[in-house]
């Protein structure tokens, strides 16, 4: 992948930075976002791609991008298409640092240690290379403010800055209200960024940990097998019960005179 251009997980990390702070907005749910942002980048790349409400590696050829590479071979050993909130969902430690240290050591942000209360270290981080920033806001608002359809990165993009909560902090107060509108509206512009979107979604409303506490439901008209134990709990075996059914039948029978 050419690193030319910032892949759709840097770009929505580059979105959530506040330039006066130097900390990510949401950042729970930006965690979240950067790990559906992989699936719609590796979507771009041709290496998945959308089975109904799962995804399916189509291509496990590696795309030249260390983190995304991972990221492709854990799908590739899952060997079956995974759902999407599920693996929006799974543990995901350390991807937003990944991505803030692989932006660092491009140029792109500025480490500035801290102490929180004169004690903690701390780390923020501070856009250096603006005119990348600016250019990823201005086709966002570019899309926003047409209202054509945009293009399936940028349309991606809007979906999973909508997902994780982005919107009042790009666009903030009253004002931006009809922006924030229409932000939501881009999510229906990109199959796989509508998917991983509402998957985050989901997965912030408990919809993940619903789905894996689910038990299967019983298929109508069959029994369930149950072991054959007696009342006391100690098991009964079948050729057991064979032998003293075969000797009771062949008991005289006592009948009076």
């Amino acid at each position: 992948m050419s690193r030319s251009r910032r892949s759709i997980p840097e770009e929505l990390l580059l979105l959530a930075l506040d330039p006066t702070t130097g900390t990510t907005a949401q950042p729970q749910s930006l965690d979240l976002g950067l790990a559906g942002a992989q699936l719609v980048e590796l979507a771009l790349a041709g290496r998945i791609a959308p089975n109904g409400d799962r995804i399916a590696v189509v291509l496990a050829r590696p795309t030249g991008d260390p983190t995304l590479d991972t990221a492709l071979e854990l799908l590739r050993r899952r060997g079956a298409p995974v759902r999407a909130v599920h693996w929006v969902g799974g543990p995901r430690l350390g991807l937003r640092q990944t991505y803030l240290s692989h932006l660092e050591r491009c140029g792109m942000v500025h480490a500035v240690e801290n102490q929180m209360c004169g004690v903690l270290p701390t780390t923020r981080y501070q856009a250096t290379d603006t005119e990348v920033s600016r250019e990823i806001r201005a086709r966002l608002d570019g899309a926003i403010r047409t209202g054509s359809p945009p293009d399936a990165r940028t349309a991606a993009l809007a979906a999973l800055a909508h997902a994780v909560g982005l919107g009042k902090h790009l666009y903030p107060g009253n004002e931006g209200r009809s922006s924030r509108s229409r932000l939501r509206d881009l999510i229906r512009h990109d199959p796989m960024g509508g998917l991983v979107a509402h998957a985050v979604m989901d997965v912030q409303n408990g919809a993940a940990g619903q789905a894996r506490r689910a038990a299967p439901a019983p298929v109508r008209g069959r029994r369930p097998t149950v072991p054959a134990t007696a009342r006391g709990g100690q098991q009964v075996p079948d050729q057991t019960r064979r032998r003293e059914s075969a000797r009771a039948s062949a008991r005289p029978s006592l009948s009076p005179h």
